[in-house]
């Protein structure tokens, strides 16, 4: 049966046990996967490293057993013993030439591979020599040389050979190093890996393993053929990590070299660790429960009683107030829920209607119909005015004097625009979005724009004689239906219009600053057309605007003298 503690004392007690052991054995979980992965990556590292420095170390040792094997096939005494049958002499002078080059095994050998002499009393592999021979003679130049493993005597050996010639191939010097405990010790020495030597039936050549750990990698050596990389195996008690490269020798046979690195003495300072964070961890938890017990009882008094305000207000009983604030968190909420509850009501009107909106015409609206996204078509004159010259103002006053200066220019151009039933849409830094017959409809919506723009014009000629920076002013008219509304989201609305129209007038707005016009104000034949009585106009032709296919006609609006 399955304990579900109700109270929420019981649940937080729960809560807080389950987290806590969660998160120490999660912790614990994720460090020894990730010490594991580590010491894995690590050894395979270092056995590739292992392996890499065997080959180097034997084709080192090749390579002094090369020169030394051509320099004694240049020695005349010893091809006047290869030319004669002296096999005792040869013998004697082969020796010499192994302990002059520190080998383990010089032969002499005839030009069809039969040997003819040799300072090791065991007899090679059968086909080594023919072996070596032809790789020898498929190599270019004028001394060419072979090298290989092979058996002699069933011991593993490194082989060189080289010609002797007088001047053709009278006979061949093979030498070569035994692969045995003592070159395995040295391997571990430059490594610190532990290797063994294993021959084509799975016998032990040589290895730096105990007897006990040799058996069982003999035994899972089968296993262990053809893999990539390395392999865990139990290696006398112990998980170890072994990888393989095998020796081909001259005949058919060949030898396995064993590299391997125990995984749990890699892991050793890790396990150790990762115990004592065990330890830790039960620690933390029995201190998680004492604590746990107390502060659930802390916690849940005075959430009772807040549970009991909220059923009040859920009624729409504003009016509650707590008893008592406590001197911490929960009392500084008690105190913010007595707050709340004083201006919930008519704080959340004001913030959804009129905090959304900043001109009192739309406010009115919103208060008489609500505030909703959406809105509807109707026909409207939209106003662009911007300042001419403002980037190379801006360059020239400091930033405060320039902020006091663009205030005083749009508070005047405001004045000038509300006061003929002008809707300030929004400010665009130095620029003026106004709508005219939005959100309240008017008849000469025109009419009341061209206005605007003449007082907006008498406006900054009084600000420019003030003794400030002159500033110049563009403005661009146009009328057009348009979808007006509530833009944005269901959060923050905005009051705006939307459409093609709204464009045509920024456009306007920016051809202003053609200095053949002549003139502050533009307007299109739309807004022409809509205005009753428009003023002085002059035609200035059709333009081409940007974003529009059908070129506008556009009249310039001269202020009145």
């Amino acid at each position: 049966m399955i304990l579900r503690p109700r109270s929420f004392r019981a649940k937080l007690l729960l809560l807080f046990v389950l987290v806590v052991t969660a998160a120490q054995f999660a912790t614990w979980f994720l460090v020894s996967r990730y010490h594991d992965r580590q010491a894995r990556q690590l050894i395979d590292e270092e056995l590739q490293q292992a392996a890499l420095t065997f080959a180097r170390l034997v084709e080192y040792r090749n390579f002094l057993l090369t020169a030394g094997a051509q320099t004694a096939a240049r020695d005349h005494p010893i091809k006047q013993l290869l030319i004669g049958d002296d096999v005792v002499t040869l013998a004697s002078a082969l020796e010499s030439v192994r302990l002059t080059n520190r080998g383990d095994l010089v032969s002499a050998v005839a030009p069809d591979a039969k040997l003819l002499a040799s300072t090791s009393r065991a007899a090679p592999a059968e086909g080594l020599f023919a072996r070596l021979i032809a790789l020898a003679e498929a190599e270019t130049g004028a001394n060419p040389t072979a090298r290989s493993f092979g058996y002699f005597g069933g011991e593993l050996y490194s082989v060189v050979i080289a010609p002797v010639q007088a001047p053709e191939i009278i006979a061949w010097l093979a030498v070569g190093f035994r692969i045995d405990r003592t070159f395995a010790a040295e391997l571990k020495t430059l490594t610190g890996i532990d290797l063994t030597f294993f021959d084509s039936a799975g016998g032990v050549l040589a290895s730096t393993l105990p007897a006990a750990t040799v058996r069982d990698l003999a035994a899972a050596l089968p296993s262990l053929a053809g893999l990539a990389g390395s392999c865990a195996c139990l290696l006398g008690g112990e998980t170890a990590l072994v990888t393989t490269r095998r020796l081909v020798t001259g005949d058919r046979q060949s030898a396995t070299l064993a590299l391997q690195y125990s995984l749990d003495a890699k892991l050793k300072p890790a396990r150790e660790a990762e115990n004592l964070m065990l330890l830790v961890a039960t620690g933390s938890l029995a201190l998680a429960v004492f604590l746990s017990l107390g502060f659930a009882r802390q916690l849940t008094r005075p959430i009772a009683e807040l549970v009991g305000q909220t059923r009040r207000i859920a009624r729409g009983d504003y009016t509650v107030r707590s008893t008592a604030y406590r001197d911490d968190e929960l009392g500084r909420l008690a105190q913010a829920f007595d707050e709340m509850s004083l201006g919930l009501a008519e704080r959340d009107r004001v913030r959804d209607l009129l905090d959304k909106n900043v001109s009192p015409e739309v406010a009115a609206q919103l208060l008489r119909d609500g505030a909703t996204l959406g809105g509807e078509e109707r026909e409207v004159t939209i106003l662009f005015a911007d300042l001419r010259g403002f980037t190379t103002l801006s360059e020239q006053l400091p930033p405060r004097d320039l902020l006091t200066l663009l205030n005083r220019y749009l508070d005047r151009m405001s004045a000038a625009i509300e006061s003929h039933g002008g809707v300030i849409d929004k400010f665009i830094g130095d620029a003026i979005m106004a709508l005219f017959g939005a959100p309240v409809a008017q008849g000469d919506a025109a009419d009341r724009a061209i206005a605007a723009a003449h007082a907006m014009e008498a406006a900054l000629a009084a600000l420019n004689a003030e003794g400030r920076p002159p500033l110049a002013l563009g403005v661009g008219i146009n009328t057009a239906r348009v979808v007006a509304g509530n833009i944005g989201s269901q959060r923050r609305l905005n009051y705006s219009v939307i459409g093609d129209g709204v464009n045509v007038a920024a456009r306007l707005q920016a051809l202003t600053r053609t200095a053949e016009y002549r003139t502050n104000v533009i307007v299109s034949a739309a807004t022409r057309r809509a205005a009753k009585a428009p003023g002085a106009t002059r035609p200035l032709g059709t333009v081409a605007v940007k974003g529009r296919a059908e070129p506008v006609e556009i009249f310039a609006v001269d202020r009145p003298a």
